[in-house]
């Protein structure tokens, strides 16, 4: 046979051991590719899953929460409860933590706790760092800034409702309803079909959301098609209030002394005053006017009566509900002339001064509280009674000719409100 007949067979099978050889490299090479890639591609979604970040986690604070008790409900350590409160303590009174008010949690992606947020008030927080168990504290402010917006709405079954409609809080409704308060009630007043519209300062955070309100600087009620409107204005002691177009008082002001005729303060309003009797430094609510037995004493704003008779310590009181929150207490009387749910107006004589309970002598302690609070009445910047006194005509007519515009030419939708900002000129 011939060699060279026999040569080739074989080349061929080399060539195709050599091919086979090469392919299955190939294929092994394209196998680790393969391989490789894909751990890379799994890496990937590890260091991305790694990247992601835990959602901020964001609790209200329950009645009967400390700050504590609080954190551990939001996933906290109760040690690391404990020393987080230590260390805000030095920054903020943590007594002073209330019911409803937000706390907000922040963990790193590996689940380590980054920072804790607590809102004190539309204008503070609390910002608690957590470094490996480092903790650290600071009250900083709430970036925010206010304009001049106009809210309107249209009453459907209460002015409540139609604020929430509007977008806004009934806290608006709440403000609109103390300015108007002295000739509206607003639980029974309110028809279908009223319109409301309110120019006012308005706070807003860096993400739009309302932090709060500021002073309404002019307000239109429309009940059944009569208008009632309010311009605030200062008057010439610079406290603030609110005033017709015609410059009237809206407010019907509380007269400035209990008592019928001047008499000096004996006592003044204090946290800590030294008992004469009782021989310890005790709290006193109220103004003492030091005047002899049988001085008449008056309500200083109309009201109805809600206790009249002896009370221990005070003695001989009359305690009277007045609009808007307020209350006022008159202690140690001789004489009381009204009795338990009576109503009594600004000025009534309802009692002598005497000095029954415990006392040194004859006066009047007088006490006046707002919204279940005492104030102190000397200093209490009650809303003024008298018209805008000519003098300060001029300004008043500044700020009329101002808002009225705005108040009279703007037409509120039918069902909701606008919200819009316009530029304010000031009230004095």
């Amino acid at each position: 046979m011939n060699r060279s007949l026999l040569f080739i067979p074989a080349v061929a099978l080399t060539l195709l051991a050599g091919i086979g050889v090469f392919a299955s490299h190939r294929q092994h090479k394209i196998d680790e590719e393969v391989i490789r890639e894909a751990d890379q591609a799994h890496t990937e979604e590890v260091k991305e899953e790694a990247r992601k970040e835990i959602p901020p986690l964001e609790t209200k604070i329950g009645r009967g929460d400390n700050f504590p008790s609080a954190l551990q409900k939001s996933g906290i350590s109760a040690e690391d409860a404990g020393a987080i409160s230590n260390v805000a303590q030095r920054a903020f009174n943590m007594r002073q933590v209330r019911a409803g008010n937000t706390i907000v949690v922040m963990r790193n992606p590996d689940g380590a706790l980054r920072e804790i947020d607590y809102k004190i008030d539309s204008d503070r927080m609390l910002q608690i760092s957590a470094a490996n168990h480092n903790f650290s504290a600071d009250v900083k402010p709430i970036p925010s800034k206010t304009e001049i917006a106009n809210v309107a709405g249209k009453i459907d079954d209460s002015l409540f409702n139609a604020m929430v409609q509007t977008g806004e809080s009934p806290e608006l409704a709440m403000h609109l309803a103390q300015i108007f308060g002295y000739d509206l009630d607003f639980y029974t007043d309110p028809r279908k079909g009223d319109t409301f519209h309110v120019v006012i300062e308005k706070k807003k955070y860096a993400d739009g959301k309302t932090a709060g309100y500021g002073k309404i600087l002019a307000a239109e009620y429309n009940n059944g098609g009569r208008k009632y409107q309010a311009l605030l204005f200062h008057d010439e002691t610079g406290r603030p209030g609110y005033y017709t177009a015609d410059g009237k008082a809206l407010q019907k002001s509380f007269l400035r002394s209990p008592l019928k005729f001047g008499a000096p303060v004996t006592s003044h309003f204090s946290k800590a005053r030294f008992h004469p009797i009782l021989k310890r430094f005790r709290p006193h609510m109220g103004t003492d006017y030091g005047a002899p037995v049988g001085t008449p004493v008056q309500t200083i704003g109309a009201g109805r009566v809600v206790f009249a008779g002896r009370k221990g310590g005070e003695g001989n009181m009359v305690q009277i509900a007045h609009t808007n929150g307020y209350e006022t207490m008159y202690l140690h009387l001789s004489r009381m002339y009204v009795r338990q749910g009576e109503h009594v107006e600004i000025g009534k004589t309802i009692g002598l001064v005497g000095s029954t309970g415990l006392s040194t002598g004859p006066h009047l302690d007088f006490r006046i509280m707002q919204r279940g609070q005492f104030q102190n009445f000397e200093k209490l910047g009650l809303p003024p009674s008298d018209p805008v006194s000519k003098k300060y005509w001029p300004e008043f007519a500044l700020v009329r000719e101002h808002w009225l515009p705005l108040l009279q030419n703007f037409a509120p939708p039918i069902t909701a409100t606008v919200v819009a900002p316009i530029v304010s000129t000031g009230s004095r």
